[in-house]
Formats: structure tokens, sequence, C-alpha cells
């Protein structure tokens, strides 16, 4: 699963015209950009495909602006809210509640997208491990097979499933360790 490039390699890319680059970052983003547009916001579907259609039509537009290659994911964020935001008023512009409908909206979204972050973050940190524990993870908790069943798609004993999942989430919390305290500002390690 390691092997991927970076999302400072693909900026790096983008900004070269690589349709490659753009082609893997996109591809990386979609599903964060569709649950915010579509979970947090709540779109309709049709008008979540046309603001999907936006945020990326604006990240290829405004990426040369990007000052720091390390903040795209929360720049990604705060420009598909605002995307949102603007979908959300041209839908409600016939009500007279629209604001106090867009603001609790909006509100309630930090939630939703805290918890993208979360689980993109955790993604990430599976994305570093050995292929082996990262399928047995994924097995388990994204596809929710059973122990019986991940032992024999892999050639172990049904017993040893546990304990290499367990040895596997050791393994996630400490990449999760290791990103916090790089993420952390000097003065807090």
């Amino acid at each position: 699963m390691s092997g991927s490039p970076s999302d400072a390699e693909l900026i790096a890319g983008c900004r070269a015209e690589d349709d490659a680059a753009w082609t893997l970052l996109v591809e990386r983003y979609a599903r964060y950009v569709h649950a915010i547009l579509a979970r947090a916001y709540r779109l309709a579907p049709r008008v979540a495909e046309d603001a999907f259609q936006d945020v990326f039509a604006r990240v290829h537009e405004q990426l040369p602006k990007l000052r720091d290659d390390a903040a795209f994911r929360p720049w990604l964020a705060q420009l598909t809210r605002r995307v949102a935001i603007d979908a959300l008023r041209a839908s409600t512009c016939d009500r007279t509640d629209d604001g106090e409908l867009i603001e609790y909206l909006d509100i309630a979204a930090d939630d939703a997208i805290a918890e993208l972050e979360e689980a993109l973050t955790v993604r990430a940190a599976i994305e570093n491990l050995p292929e082996q524990c990262a399928d047995v993870l994924d097995r388990c908790f994204a596809r929710e097979e059973s122990y019986a069943t991940i032992g024999a798609a892999l050639g172990i004993p049904p017993g040893t499933i546990a304990n290499r999942i367990s040895r596997c989430l050791a393994r996630v919390r400490r990449n999760l360790e290791s990103r916090a305290a790089a993420s952390a500002p000097s003065g807090w390690r």
C-alpha cells in the first residue's frame, strides 16, 4: 500500500500540469469532498454532483495560489464548505428562513467534517502499514469479515487472526502518534 505519492508530490505535479498527478489528486480526495457535500451539508445528489465538479474546478484554478502544500486538506475542506454553502443558498433562495438553515447546517457540518478528517488520518496511517497488515485490518473493519473468512482468504489459522489484528492496530497507533508528534507545534512535543 505504501509507495503512493504524497500530497506535496501530487500538488507539485499538478502545478507542472501533469495530468496523471491531477487524476491521482482527484481520486484521493473525491470521497472526502463528496462526503462533505452529501453527508455534512446534506446536498441532494444532483446538487452535490454539480458542487463536486465546482470544487475541483476551483481547486484546479486556485491551486497555484496555495501557500502551504501541507495545508492542502484543510484548504480543500474550506473550499468545499464555501461551495456547499453557495449551493445551499442557490437551492433555498425562495425560502425566508434560508439564512438560519444554512447557518445551522454549517455548524452541524463541523462534526461531520471532523469525523471525515479523523477517518482520513486513520486511513493514511493504515496505508503506511505493510500490505498484509492493511489487508487484515481492511477485511476485519471495513468489510466486516469473520476471523474464519479472513483466515481462509489469507491462509492463516483463524486463531491467529486476533493476534495479527492486535499487532497491526498497535502499528496504526504508533503511526498516528508519530503523525501527531510531527504535526504538533514545536513547544508541544
